[in-house]
Order: structure tokens, then C-alpha cells, then sequence
């Protein structure tokens, strides 16, 4: 595989705001330090902040750790298995009474504990290995108090403050609301869910995104001439904001390691990650081949076949704008979907061709669908 993108210059991260979403990120992170992309910068907003430190202290694997172990009594002052249940819908087996005491408590405290999370981020975090770090981390939070957006750089915060900050900007609108130092704050994703412009304004001129699609608002920001901005995002439903549980981290922690090395190599496909190796000549030989073999473009002209059953094949799996490559993975996809392949690897054509048979793909080709 080869790189798309070029390894010796320096990057920036901007990672978005998404709560229990954020272990996309980490996932991500680790396919672009496997890479050995150089990351100078990384700005967060809210669980997009709390990230931010974790890359910025450098320990991937401790990430990984933490958030693929995570459960909700690590953030809110809540019974897990309760939780669960209540955001689940699966309400049947907890006791009518207890879930009236669970809400009423809620509704009485203006709002979810958030006292665990206060404390996982000054045992996790150490603001002295962020200040040592070399690269640079930009926090986003909203100062509900002054009513203002806050930037701010990690190395020029004392220890508690930078505690604090991280806190503040991941403070989701369901948390109970608590003063730090004096003033009120909220999730920075009120007015900046992925602080792109932080990295533009400091100078950083090749940006990767790590979205999650949180709630909150995207600031409009104008990308000057000279600035490249890169985007990795999921496909796939990460779970909700809340959803702390470690089932749903380890597979966002997958998803996001694997679309982070589709966009690091241009690997084809949705849901599988296909090294195309072939040719645009020797994609469309098979294509002509297969649809031979399924008899479904039999007795077409050369022209036909051309200029209409392989531009309704490629509307149908819906790969319009690309060539014979990407025709070609798509119906490989749906050939290894129909017969259950398992996606997480990176495969070339001829691998996951060889995993299946002819008739996988004569089948497709013959559904129509």
C-alpha cells in the first residue's frame, strides 16, 4: 500500500465534539501513528478536547485501553446497569419505583453527577507531559458566565486550570451544572463542535478532521488559499453521546483505525476496505467477464455493453463518479456482504475474489439490486 498523502510534512488534528462517539478518534489516531504521520497540533472540543490530551500525551495503547474498558459510572454518578437500561429503552426488568427515584434525582440536582469524569481526568491526565509535549494542544470550551468562546492553549495553563478546562468543554448540556473557578460553562460544541478555525488562525497549513457528527453548531470558517483540509468520518452509526459502554467504544475504536487507512492509502469500498490493485483495463475485463458468465449483458453489443449495462452497473452500486476500479470493488462489496465476509482487514480484489467464487458475484450481477 502506498501512502495518499505525503508523510514528511508536519499535521494538525481538529477533533469534533461527540461525547461517548469520541473513541472514533482514538482508533483514527492510531492508524495515522502507525503511518508515522508527524502530528504538531491538535485542537478539541469537548470529548474532542479530552482526546486531544490523551494524543498529545503520546501513550496510543493507554488510550486504547481506557476508553475500550469504559462504562458509564466513569462519567456520571450512575448505576451502570441502570443506565443502560434507561437509555436502551429496556425499562422492563428495572423496578418502576427505583427509575421514578433515578429521574426525580436528576431533576432535583439540575442535572447528571458529573463528579467520576472530574476525577478520571486528573488521574488520566498529566499536565506535565502535555507541557513537555511537542506538539501543541488547543482546548474549546464557552464561557457560559461571559458568554464567549474560549481558545485556549494547554501549556499556558497551570495544572488544576487545565483540569478544569477540560472538563468545561466537555460539559454536555445533561450535566449538572457546577462553578469552576467562579463561572459556569458548557460544552464547547454550542459554538464550535469541530474547531477547525483554531488550527487555521495558528498558522497550521494541513488539517486532518476527525469528525463524529455531534450535536452542536459548525462554525463557518474560510480555508485560505495554501491550506489543506483532510476529513476522516464514519459510515457507520457510532451510538449515542451517553452511550458509554465498552462494547460500542471497541467497535467505534475498529471502525475508526479502518477509515482512517482508507483515507491513508485510498482503500475502495463502504464497508470493506479493498487495496485496489488492478488496472482500469483489468477491472473492466472482469466486469465484461462476469457479466458474460451471469448472462445478463449476453447477446449486447461491444458498444452496448459499454455505453449501457456498465454505466447502469455502476448507477446501481452506486459508483457513478468513479472508473472500472471502483465499479469493480463495489460489486466485490456486495458479493462479500451477501455471503458474510468478514470486513475488518485491508484485502486486495484478488484476495477477497479468491475468498468467494464466481457464483457470489454472477449472483448480484443477476439480482439486480
Amino acid at each position: 500500500m502506498k501512502l495518499q498523502i505525503d508523510p514528511a510534512l508536519p499535521y494538525a488534528m481538529a477533533l469534533e465534539g461527540g461525547g461517548a462517539r469520541g473513541s472514533y478518534q482514538i482508533g483514527a489516531w492510531k492508524a495515522l501513528r502507525e503511518a508515522g504521520l508527524r502530528i504538531t497540533a491538535v485542537a478539541g472540543t469537548s470529548v474532542g478536547a479530552l482526546n486531544g490530551a490523551l494524543i498529545t500525551m503520546g501513550d496510543v495503547e493507554r488510550a486504547q485501553e481506557l476508553w475500550a474498558n469504559i462504562h458509564y459510572s466513569e462519567v456520571m454518578d450512575v448505576d451502570d446497569e441502570e443506565m443502560g437500561d434507561l437509555l436502551r429503552g429496556s425499562l422492563r426488568d428495572m423496578d418502576l419505583h427505583r427509575l421514578t427515584e433515578k429521574v426525580t434525582a436528576v431533576i432535583r440536582n439540575r442535572g447528571l453527577d458529573v463528579t467520576p469524569l472530574r476525577n478520571w481526568i486528573r488521574q488520566v491526565v498529566d499536565p506535565a507531559v502535555i507541557r513537555a509535549s511537542d506538539q501543541e494542544l488547543f482546548i474549546v470550551t464557552y464561557s457560559v458566565t461571559d458568554q464567549k468562546e474560549l481558545e485556549l492553549r494547554a501549556r499556558d495553563l497551570e495544572d488544576g486550570e487545565l483540569h478544569d478546562m477540560l472538563l468545561a468543554s466537555a460539559y454536555l448540556p445533561a450535566f449538572k451544572a457546577e462553578r469552576m473557578e467562579g463561572k459556569l460553562y458548557a460544552d464547547g460544541g454550542v459554538r464550535d463542535v469541530l474547531p477547525l478555525h483554531v488550527l487555521i488562525e495558528n498558522g497550521y497549513t494541513n488539517i486532518i478532521a476527525i469528525r463524529l457528527y455531534g450535536p452542536g453548531i459548525m462554525r463557518p470558517v474560510r480555508i485560505p488559499d495554501g491550506t489543506n483540509v483532510y476529513t476522516i468520518a464514519p459510515k457507520e452509526k457510532l451510538g449515542g453521546v451517553l452511550e458509554f459502554e465498552a462494547e460500542q467504544s471497541r467497535k467505534n475504536i475498529r471502525l475508526g483505525y479502518y477509515d482512517a487507512m482508507r483515507f491513508l492509502y485510498g482503500l475502495k469500498g463502504e464497508s470493506y476496505y479493498i487495496d485496489a490493485q488492478w488496472s482500469e483495463e483489468e477491472a473492466r475485463q472482469f466486469l465484461c467477464e462476469a457479466g458474460q458468465r451471469a448472462g445478463v449483458c449476453q447477446g449486447m453489443t461491444l458498444r452496448a455493453v459499454h455505453e449501457k449495462w456498465l454505466p447502469g452497473l455502476a448507477k446501481r452500486l452506486d459508483a457513478e463518479k468513479g472508473g472500472y476500479v471502483d465499479v469493480a470493488a463495489m460489486l466485490l462489496e456486495a458479493a462479500a456482504k451477501a455471503r458474510g465476509l468478514e470486513p475488518w482487514r485491508v484485502v486486495t480484489e484478488r484476495e477477497l475474489l479468491q475468498e468467494m467464487d464466481g457464483e457470489a458475484v454472477d449472483a448480484v450481477l443477476r439480482s439486480g439490486r
